[in-house]
C-alpha cells in the first residue's frame, strides 16, 4: 500500500512528519515536491533585507524526512482514481493521498502586471526584489496588495531604504478599504499605524487596472509612475489543480482516495466557516488530515469492506495573528494587540517553534539568535522545541 503526499510546504511537511510516526511499517510513504528544499514562507520577506537568513529558513527535505522523496513537478491529479502525473509524463499511483501543493500568486489577468511585477513566493524572488531596490537611489516602489505578505515586504523595503540612506518612496496599495482586510479591526489599525511609523505610504481603496514598464494605471483613471513593482495581490491554484482552489469540507476530503490540505484548497471548517489561507491553518489542517489518512489506511488494509471510518472534522481555531513591519511587529493574541519588541520576539518564537516541529532544530536556534541577537543555550532550545512534536 502506498500513501502519497504531493507537495512539501507547511501542510505537506507537517503531514509527512506525522504520517512517518503513525503509518504501519508495511505502508510506503512517498513525498513529491518540485524542490528538494523546504522554505519557511512566512519569513521569506526577511531575505529582502537580510540575505543571510536564507540559510536559516531553508530546510533540506532529506534531513527531516525518512521516506521516499521525489523531486518533480506535479502536473495533474485524479483525486478519485488515486493518480498524479509527475513532470507531465510519469504516473504515480497511490492508495491514499494528500494534495498539499499550496497556491501561486494570482495576477487576475490584469494586463501587464505579470510581466512587470515581481511576486514573493521563492528565495529568488526575494533576492530579485532586493537587487532591484538597491539599484535605486530615489523614486517609487509600489507594493500591490496589503495582505500579510505585502505588509511585510513593504516594511522590509522601508527599513532597507533607511539603512541605505536613499530617498525612495515605498507605496503600499490595497483595493480594500483597510490593510490586512480579512483580519480583525484592532489588528488592522495597529498594522496601519506600524506601516506609517515605518515610513510606508499607505493607499487603500485603489485597484490596479493594468501596468506597463513605467506606469501603473488604477481603476479610478489615475496613473502612478513607478521604478519598481512588487505584486502580492492574492493567490490562485497551481497548474495541477487547473489554477483552481477547490472547496473541501471539514474532513478535508477532495476525492475518493485523496485529501486536500493548506492553500491548495478552500477549506470550510466544521462550523461552516471559510478558513483563511495561512501557514497556521495549513499546519493545523495537516494534523487533522494525518489522523484521517491513518484511519482510512487502516480501513483499506483491513480489507473487510463495510462502512468507512468516521473522519475527524477540522475546526478553525488559531490563538492569534502575527505580522512584522520592518523592525517592528504586530501581534493579536485573543483580544490583546501587542507591538514592538514583544511582538517581534513572539513572531520569531513562532517561526523557531515551527522549525523545531519539523525537526530543523539547528535552523530554529540560528533563527532565534540572528533575529533577536540573544545568547541561547542550544541544548535547552533543542529540548524545548522537541516538545512541539509530542
Amino acid at each position: 500500500m502506498r500513501v502519497a503526499v504531493l507537495g512539501a510546504g507547511y501542510a505537506g511537511l507537517t503531514l509527512a512528519r506525522k504520517l512517518e510516526r503513525t503509518l504501519p511499517d508495511d505502508v510506503e510513504l512517498v513525498v513529491v515536491d518540485e524542490s528538494a528544499t523546504h522554505v519557511v514562507q512566512h519569513e521569506l520577506h526577511r531575505v529582502v533585507r537580510r540575505p543571510s537568513l536564507a540559510e536559516e529558513i531553508s530546510v533540506d527535505l532529506d534531513a527531516v524526512l525518512d521516506c521516499e522523496l521525489r523531486t518533480a513537478s506535479v502536473t495533474a491529479i485524479d483525486p478519485d482514481a488515486g493518480t498524479a502525473t509527475l513532470d507531465g509524463a510519469e504516473t504515480l499511483s497511490y492508495d491514499v493521498g494528500a494534495v498539499c501543493l499550496g497556491a501561486r500568486t494570482a495576477f487576475y489577468d490584469l494586463p501587464g502586471v505579470r510581466a512587470h511585477a515581481t511576486p514573493l513566493k521563492r528565495l529568488d524572488d526575494a533576492r530579485t526584489i532586493r537587487e532591484a531596490f538597491l539599484a535605486l537611489s530615489s523614486g517609487r516602489v509600489v507594493v500591490g496588495g496589503a495582505g500579510l505578505s505585502g505588509i511585510q515586504v513593504a516594511g522590509e523595503l522601508a527599513a532597507l531604504r533607511d539603512e541605505e540612506g536613499t530617498d525612495t518612496e515605498v507605496l503600499l496599495l490595497e483595493q480594500e478599504s483597510e490593510v490586512a482586510p480579512t483580519f480583525p479591526e484592532s489588528f488592522q489599525v495597529a498594522v496601519h499605524d506600524a506601516l506609517v511609523d515605518a515610513g510606508v505610504t499607505v493607499r487603500t481603496g485603489d485597484s490596479v487596472a493594468r501596468a506597463d514598464a513605467e506606469t501603473i494605471s488604477l481603476e479610478n483613471g489615475e496613473d502612478l509612475a513607478y521604478d519598481q513593482f512588487v505584486w502580492t495581490g492574492g493567490i490562485t491554484g497551481t497548474d495541477a489543480m487547473g489554477e483552481e482552489r477547490p472547496v473541501v469540507r471539514a474532513d478535508l476530503r477532495l476525492g475518493e482516495r485523496t485529501f486536500a490540505v493548506g492553500d491548495a484548497a478552500r477549506v470550510v471548517d466544521s462550523d461552516g466557516e471559510a478558513v483563511p489561507a495561512s501557514a497556521s491553518a495549513a499546519i493545523r489542517e495537516a494534523r487533522v488530515a494525518g489522523g484521517n489518512i491513518a484511519a482510512l489506511v487502516d480501513h483499506l488494509r483491513d480489507g473487510r469492506g463495510g462502512f468507512e471510518p468516521r473522519l475527524t472534522r477540522y475546526s478553525f481555531d488559531v490563538p492569534g495573528w502575527l505580522v512584522s513591519v520592518g523592525d517592528d511587529a504586530v501581534a493579536k493574541v485573543g483580544p490583546t494587540v501587542l507591538t514592538g519588541r514583544t511582538a517581534l520576539a513572539l513572531k520569531t518564537t513562532v517561526g523557531a517553534g515551527y522549525l523545531g516541529s519539523v525537526g530543523a532544530i539547528e535552523n530554529a536556534v540560528d533563527l532565534v539568535r540572528e533575529e533577536l541577537d540573544v545568547a541561547i543555550d542550544e541544548d535547552e532550545i533543542d529540548e524545548a522545541l522537541s516538545e512541539t512534536e509530542k
